[in-house]
Protein backbone atom coordinates (compact mmCIF):
# COMPACT_ATOMS: atom_id res chain seq x y z
CA UNK A 1 0.00 0.00 0.00
CA UNK A 2 1.46 3.37 -1.02
CA UNK A 3 1.29 6.51 1.11
CA UNK A 4 -1.76 7.99 -0.63
CA UNK A 5 -3.77 4.77 -0.32
CA UNK A 6 -2.88 4.55 3.37
CA UNK A 7 -3.91 8.17 3.86
CA UNK A 8 -7.22 7.64 2.03
CA UNK A 9 -8.06 4.67 4.23
CA UNK A 10 -7.33 6.59 7.40
CA UNK A 11 -9.49 9.49 6.20
CA UNK A 12 -12.41 7.18 5.33
CA UNK A 13 -12.31 5.78 8.85
CA UNK A 14 -13.29 9.24 10.13
CA UNK A 15 -15.50 10.50 7.26
CA UNK A 16 -18.88 9.70 8.88
CA UNK A 17 -18.07 11.57 12.09
CA UNK A 18 -16.49 14.48 10.23
CA UNK A 19 -19.52 14.92 7.96
CA UNK A 20 -21.80 14.82 10.99
CA UNK A 21 -19.75 17.58 12.64
CA UNK A 22 -19.85 19.73 9.50
CA UNK A 23 -23.59 19.21 8.91
CA UNK A 24 -24.41 20.25 12.46
CA UNK A 25 -22.14 23.25 12.13
CA UNK A 26 -23.40 24.40 8.74
CA UNK A 27 -26.89 22.97 8.23
CA UNK A 28 -25.89 22.41 4.60
CA UNK A 29 -24.89 19.09 3.07
CA UNK A 30 -23.01 20.67 0.17
CA UNK A 31 -21.04 22.97 2.47
CA UNK A 32 -20.36 20.04 4.79
CA UNK A 33 -18.83 18.17 1.86
CA UNK A 34 -16.76 21.25 1.02
CA UNK A 35 -15.42 21.26 4.58
CA UNK A 36 -14.47 17.60 4.27
CA UNK A 37 -12.73 18.27 0.97
CA UNK A 38 -10.68 21.02 2.64
CA UNK A 39 -9.75 18.62 5.45
CA UNK A 40 -8.62 16.03 2.89
CA UNK A 41 -6.48 18.60 1.07
CA UNK A 42 -4.95 19.74 4.35
CA UNK A 43 -4.23 16.14 5.30
CA UNK A 44 -2.37 15.59 2.04
CA UNK A 45 -0.09 18.50 2.91
CA UNK A 46 0.62 17.14 6.39
CA UNK A 47 2.85 14.40 7.76
CA UNK A 48 -0.08 12.27 8.90
CA UNK A 49 2.13 9.56 10.39
CA UNK A 50 3.42 12.14 12.83
CA UNK A 51 -0.06 12.98 14.13
CA UNK A 52 -0.74 11.46 17.54
CA UNK A 53 -4.52 11.58 17.18
CA UNK A 54 -5.62 11.78 13.55
CA UNK A 55 -9.34 11.86 14.41
CA UNK A 56 -8.96 14.84 16.72
CA UNK A 57 -6.76 16.65 14.18
CA UNK A 58 -9.31 16.14 11.41
CA UNK A 59 -12.18 17.22 13.67
CA UNK A 60 -10.30 20.42 14.46
CA UNK A 61 -9.71 21.13 10.76
CA UNK A 62 -13.34 20.51 9.84
CA UNK A 63 -14.58 22.59 12.78
CA UNK A 64 -12.28 25.51 11.97
CA UNK A 65 -13.21 25.37 8.27
CA UNK A 66 -16.91 25.32 9.17
CA UNK A 67 -16.41 28.24 11.55
CA UNK A 68 -14.77 30.24 8.78
CA UNK A 69 -17.67 29.42 6.44
CA UNK A 70 -20.18 30.66 9.01
CA UNK A 71 -18.21 33.86 9.54
CA UNK A 72 -17.94 34.35 5.78
CA UNK A 73 -21.73 34.24 5.50
CA UNK A 74 -21.95 37.10 7.97
CA UNK A 75 -19.13 39.09 6.35
CA UNK A 76 -20.77 38.87 2.93
CA UNK A 77 -24.08 39.81 4.57
CA UNK A 78 -25.72 36.79 2.99
CA UNK A 79 -29.23 35.88 3.97
CA UNK A 80 -28.59 33.29 6.70
CA UNK A 81 -30.07 29.83 6.56
CA UNK A 82 -31.90 30.75 9.77
CA UNK A 83 -34.25 32.76 7.55
CA UNK A 84 -35.12 29.52 5.75
CA UNK A 85 -34.59 25.90 6.70
CA UNK A 86 -31.41 23.81 6.87
CA UNK A 87 -30.94 21.07 4.29
CA UNK A 88 -33.48 18.32 4.82
CA UNK A 89 -32.85 14.59 5.06
CA UNK A 90 -35.82 12.74 3.59
CA UNK A 91 -36.36 9.01 4.21
CA UNK A 92 -39.09 6.45 3.83
CA UNK A 93 -41.58 6.44 6.70
CA UNK A 94 -40.45 2.97 7.80
CA UNK A 95 -36.67 3.30 7.82
CA UNK A 96 -33.69 5.64 7.79
CA UNK A 97 -30.91 5.55 5.25
CA UNK A 98 -27.76 4.43 7.16
CA UNK A 99 -25.89 7.57 6.12
CA UNK A 100 -28.76 9.77 7.29
CA UNK A 101 -28.94 7.83 10.54
CA UNK A 102 -25.31 8.72 11.23
CA UNK A 103 -25.99 12.40 10.53
CA UNK A 104 -29.02 12.40 12.81
CA UNK A 105 -27.51 10.64 15.81
CA UNK A 106 -27.83 12.31 19.21
CA UNK A 107 -31.30 13.69 18.48
CA UNK A 108 -30.00 16.33 16.10
CA UNK A 109 -33.24 16.76 14.23
CA UNK A 110 -34.55 19.66 12.23
CA UNK A 111 -35.82 21.58 15.28
CA UNK A 112 -32.35 21.69 16.82
CA UNK A 113 -30.70 22.65 13.53
CA UNK A 114 -33.09 25.59 13.21
CA UNK A 115 -32.10 26.82 16.69
CA UNK A 116 -28.39 26.31 15.94
CA UNK A 117 -28.78 28.68 12.98
CA UNK A 118 -29.65 31.48 15.44
CA UNK A 119 -26.40 31.15 17.43
CA UNK A 120 -23.23 33.09 16.77
CA UNK A 121 -20.58 31.02 14.92
CA UNK A 122 -18.38 30.58 18.05
CA UNK A 123 -21.38 29.60 20.18
CA UNK A 124 -22.50 27.08 17.61
CA UNK A 125 -19.06 25.54 17.36
CA UNK A 126 -18.61 25.28 21.13
CA UNK A 127 -22.04 23.70 21.60
CA UNK A 128 -21.74 21.26 18.69
CA UNK A 129 -18.25 20.08 19.57
CA UNK A 130 -18.75 19.82 23.32
CA UNK A 131 -22.41 18.92 23.85
CA UNK A 132 -22.81 16.64 20.84
CA UNK A 133 -19.32 15.28 20.19
CA UNK A 134 -17.81 15.49 23.69
CA UNK A 135 -14.75 17.45 22.58
CA UNK A 136 -13.07 18.96 25.69
CA UNK A 137 -12.95 22.72 26.08
CA UNK A 138 -9.16 22.81 26.11
CA UNK A 139 -9.34 21.64 22.48
CA UNK A 140 -12.25 23.91 21.55
CA UNK A 141 -10.66 27.09 22.93
CA UNK A 142 -7.84 27.37 20.36
CA UNK A 143 -10.29 26.86 17.48
CA UNK A 144 -12.30 29.94 18.47
CA UNK A 145 -9.22 31.84 19.76
CA UNK A 146 -10.51 31.80 23.34
CA UNK A 147 -9.44 30.30 26.63
CA UNK A 148 -11.00 26.97 27.66
CA UNK A 149 -13.11 28.83 30.23
CA UNK A 150 -14.34 31.30 27.60
CA UNK A 151 -15.19 28.37 25.32
CA UNK A 152 -17.15 26.85 28.20
CA UNK A 153 -19.13 30.09 28.51
CA UNK A 154 -19.89 30.05 24.78
CA UNK A 155 -21.29 26.54 25.06
CA UNK A 156 -23.26 27.49 28.17
CA UNK A 157 -24.94 30.43 26.43
CA UNK A 158 -25.77 28.22 23.45
CA UNK A 159 -27.13 25.51 25.74
CA UNK A 160 -29.48 27.94 27.44
CA UNK A 161 -30.79 29.04 24.06
CA UNK A 162 -31.31 25.45 22.93
CA UNK A 163 -33.06 24.47 26.16
CA UNK A 164 -35.41 27.42 25.86
CA UNK A 165 -36.70 25.91 22.64
CA UNK A 166 -38.45 22.57 22.27
CA UNK A 167 -35.96 20.82 20.06
CA UNK A 168 -36.13 17.20 21.24
CA UNK A 169 -39.18 15.36 19.86
CA UNK A 170 -41.07 12.50 21.46
CA UNK A 171 -39.04 9.39 20.66
CA UNK A 172 -42.07 7.27 19.80
CA UNK A 173 -42.48 7.51 16.02
CA UNK A 174 -45.90 5.83 16.23
CA UNK A 175 -47.15 8.68 18.42
CA UNK A 176 -45.63 11.23 16.09
CA UNK A 177 -47.30 9.61 13.08
CA UNK A 178 -50.65 9.46 14.86
CA UNK A 179 -50.55 13.21 15.53
CA UNK A 180 -49.47 13.98 11.96
CA UNK A 181 -52.26 11.84 10.50
CA UNK A 182 -54.81 13.51 12.79
CA UNK A 183 -53.53 16.95 11.72
CA UNK A 184 -53.77 16.08 8.02
CA UNK A 185 -57.24 14.57 8.36
CA UNK A 186 -58.54 17.65 10.18
CA UNK A 187 -56.98 19.93 7.54
CA UNK A 188 -58.53 17.93 4.67
CA UNK A 189 -61.96 18.03 6.32
CA UNK A 190 -61.68 21.70 7.20
CA UNK A 191 -62.16 20.98 10.91
CA UNK A 192 -60.63 23.97 12.68
CA UNK A 193 -61.36 22.71 16.22
CA UNK A 194 -59.73 19.32 15.59
CA UNK A 195 -56.68 21.08 14.19
CA UNK A 196 -56.34 23.23 17.28
CA UNK A 197 -56.75 20.14 19.48
CA UNK A 198 -53.57 18.46 18.15
CA UNK A 199 -51.48 21.64 18.32
CA UNK A 200 -49.58 22.96 21.31
CA UNK A 201 -50.89 26.42 22.30
CA UNK A 202 -47.46 27.89 21.50
CA UNK A 203 -46.91 25.92 18.28
CA UNK A 204 -44.63 27.48 15.65
CA UNK A 205 -45.10 27.12 11.89
CA UNK A 206 -42.17 28.05 9.68
CA UNK A 207 -42.79 28.21 5.94
CA UNK A 208 -40.01 28.40 3.36
CA UNK A 209 -41.09 29.06 -0.24
CA UNK A 210 -37.68 30.36 -1.29
CA UNK A 211 -35.65 33.58 -0.84
CA UNK A 212 -37.76 36.53 0.28
CA UNK A 213 -40.76 34.21 0.63
CA UNK A 214 -40.37 32.96 4.17
CA UNK A 215 -42.69 33.44 7.09
CA UNK A 216 -43.31 32.33 10.64
CA UNK A 217 -46.65 31.91 12.38
CA UNK A 218 -47.14 31.28 16.11
CA UNK A 219 -50.07 30.07 18.17
CA UNK A 220 -52.50 27.17 17.70
CA UNK A 221 -55.35 29.17 16.17
CA UNK A 222 -53.12 31.05 13.74
CA UNK A 223 -51.36 27.86 12.65
CA UNK A 224 -54.67 26.01 12.27
CA UNK A 225 -55.97 28.80 10.03
CA UNK A 226 -52.81 28.60 7.93
CA UNK A 227 -53.10 24.80 7.69
CA UNK A 228 -56.58 25.06 6.25
CA UNK A 229 -55.20 27.17 3.41
CA UNK A 230 -52.60 24.46 2.64
CA UNK A 231 -55.17 21.65 2.35
CA UNK A 232 -55.20 21.43 -1.43
CA UNK A 233 -57.33 18.53 -2.71
CA UNK A 234 -54.98 17.80 -5.62
CA UNK A 235 -51.95 17.17 -3.39
CA UNK A 236 -50.72 13.58 -3.19
CA UNK A 237 -49.49 13.34 0.41
CA UNK A 238 -46.98 10.59 1.22
CA UNK A 239 -45.67 9.77 4.71
CA UNK A 240 -41.93 10.16 5.24
CA UNK A 241 -39.27 10.73 7.85
CA UNK A 242 -37.88 14.26 7.68
CA UNK A 243 -34.61 14.57 9.58
CA UNK A 244 -35.67 11.60 11.64
CA UNK A 245 -39.15 12.81 12.67
CA UNK A 246 -42.56 12.04 11.24
CA UNK A 247 -43.41 14.16 8.24
CA UNK A 248 -44.91 14.20 4.78
CA UNK A 249 -43.95 14.95 1.20
CA UNK A 250 -46.58 16.47 -1.08
CA UNK A 251 -46.64 15.88 -4.82
CA UNK A 252 -48.67 18.01 -7.22
CA UNK A 253 -49.32 16.50 -10.64
CA UNK A 254 -46.54 14.01 -10.02
CA UNK A 255 -43.90 16.61 -9.11
CA UNK A 256 -42.50 17.34 -5.62
CA UNK A 257 -44.35 20.35 -4.24
CA UNK A 258 -43.73 20.54 -0.50
CA UNK A 259 -42.24 18.85 2.55
CA UNK A 260 -43.64 19.07 6.06
CA UNK A 261 -41.71 18.12 9.20
CA UNK A 262 -43.57 17.87 12.52
CA UNK A 263 -41.97 18.08 15.96
CA UNK A 264 -44.14 16.36 18.56
CA UNK A 265 -43.67 16.75 22.31
CA UNK A 266 -45.94 15.55 25.12
CA UNK A 267 -48.58 14.44 22.67
CA UNK A 268 -48.90 17.78 20.84
CA UNK A 269 -47.39 19.26 17.69
CA UNK A 270 -45.01 21.99 18.88
CA UNK A 271 -43.31 22.84 15.59
CA UNK A 272 -44.23 22.46 11.93
CA UNK A 273 -41.64 23.23 9.27
CA UNK A 274 -43.12 23.60 5.79
CA UNK A 275 -40.60 23.55 2.94
CA UNK A 276 -41.65 24.44 -0.62
CA UNK A 277 -38.65 26.15 -2.21
CA UNK A 278 -38.80 24.77 -5.79
CA UNK A 279 -35.09 25.32 -6.44
CA UNK A 280 -33.99 23.35 -3.35
CA UNK A 281 -36.71 20.73 -3.79
CA UNK A 282 -35.22 19.85 -7.17
CA UNK A 283 -31.94 18.96 -5.46
CA UNK A 284 -33.54 16.32 -3.22
CA UNK A 285 -33.72 12.65 -4.18
CA UNK A 286 -37.32 11.74 -3.44
CA UNK A 287 -37.40 8.57 -5.55
CA UNK A 288 -36.98 6.56 -2.32
CA UNK A 289 -40.64 7.29 -1.61
CA UNK A 290 -41.63 5.38 -4.77
CA UNK A 291 -40.34 2.00 -3.48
Amino acid sequence: MDEREWLAERFEEHRTRLRAVAYRMLGSLSEADDALQEAWLRLNRTDARGLENLGAWLTTVVARTSLNMLRSRETRREEPLAEGLPDLLVDRADRLDPEHEALLADSVGLALLVVLETLSPPERLAFVLHDIFAVPFDEIGPIVDRSPEAARQLASRARRRVRAERTVPDADLATQRELVDAFLAAAREGDFDRLVAVLDPDVVLRSDFGPARRREVRGAEAVASQALSYAWPDLDIRPALINGVAGVVGFLHGQPFSIGAFTVRNGKIVELDFFADPERLRLLDLTILDD
